[in-house]
């Protein structure tokens, strides 16, 4: 039985360092990416991705992760061969791959975010329709609470109790603008997450602007007290502006969108393939037609 078409670099490429390979993750969890198991025969230019030994199996190449599977022909043909480069949908690899990795990931915090703050909104309209409802009984429960542990009784304006007093204390208006900028921004941080997670360059640009903006404060809050999830949340913020800026070459740096898609069509084309191609154990692959057209 054949061990199937092995893999060789292209005469005169360079080696390829060991480095984490996300098409093993990707094909793990969502399966390889295929192509020909459903046509009836392989031809000859199909030899880059699936091609057929005499009395033996048929080897599919995937197209993400390079893997050599054999699968038997199909019994039920649903095309004669498999289809032209035209007609296939190359998955993302290389760094188009591991950055949609990293963007999911941002993704995923900005989700938390907007959450977070979506039901904060939710109790701040809450809180403020019902104020003068509730405003007794807490301050009923706020003296039975103090007295019981042998403190003063009213409000003295510390604390979890001082804060809850102040927002008591609060003008209608200023609780009713202070749920609508958290509304806003909840909303903000989902169309971000919406975004990014389909890996749209213009929630790219949202993304640093937004999230930009908001280390000022944060420094300014570090000049007073100091706590570990400030300091936390200011790096996660550092190194999600850096990230966007220098990797995705926002603002036109390091070549912007231009070089981001060379790199996207030098990492997920048919280049990428064709440097990687079927070598000793099942021929060569015929060269790629390069002929234009006049």
């Amino acid at each position: 039985m054949s061990d199937g078409p092995g893999l060789t670099a292209a005469p005169g490429a360079r080696p390829e360092r060991r480095r984490l390979r996300y098409e093993l993750a990707e094909c793990a969890l969502h399966g390889h990416r295929l192509i020909g198991t459903d046509a009836a025969a392989v031809r000859p230019a199909d030899a880059l991705i699936v091609r057929e030994e005499p009395g033996g199996p048929r080897w599919h190449r995937c197209l993400r992760c390079d893997a050599w599977l054999p699968l038997p022909p199909p019994e039920r043909p649903a095309r004669e061969t498999p289809p032209g480069r035209d007609g296939i949908e190359l998955p993302l690899r290389g760094r188009p791959l591991r950055d949609r990795y990293v963007l999911r990931l941002i993704a995923l915090d900005r989700m938390l975010h907007c959450a977070v703050l979506a039901v904060l909104a939710v109790a701040v309209f809450v809180f403020a329709r019902e104020r003068e409802r509730l405003r007794d009984p807490f301050y009923r429960f706020a003296d039975a609470l103090q007295t019981g542990v042998g403190g003063p009784t009213g409000a003295h304006g510390h604390g979890l109790l001082g804060d809850a007093e102040r927002a008591f204390a609060a003008h209608g208006r200023t609780l009713w603008v202070i749920g609508a900028v958290l509304a806003a921004y909840a909303l903000l941080e989902g169309v971000e997450a919406v975004g990014l997670w389909r890996a749209r360059r213009w929630a790219e640009y949202l993304t640093f602007v937004a999230t930009a903006v908001l280390l000022v404060p944060e420094l300014y809050e570090l000049t007073g007290h100091i706590s570990v999830l400030k300091v936390l949340t200011l790096a996660i913020n550092l190194a999600v502006v850096v990230y966007l800026l220098y990797a995705k070459r926002l603002f036109g740096l390091r070549g912007g969108g231009r070089a981001e898609a060379a790199v996207r069509a030098h990492d997920s084309g048919w280049e990428a393939l064709e440097r990687v191609y079927p070598g000793p154990g099942g021929g060569s692959a015929p060269a790629p037609d390069r002929t234009v057209a006049p």
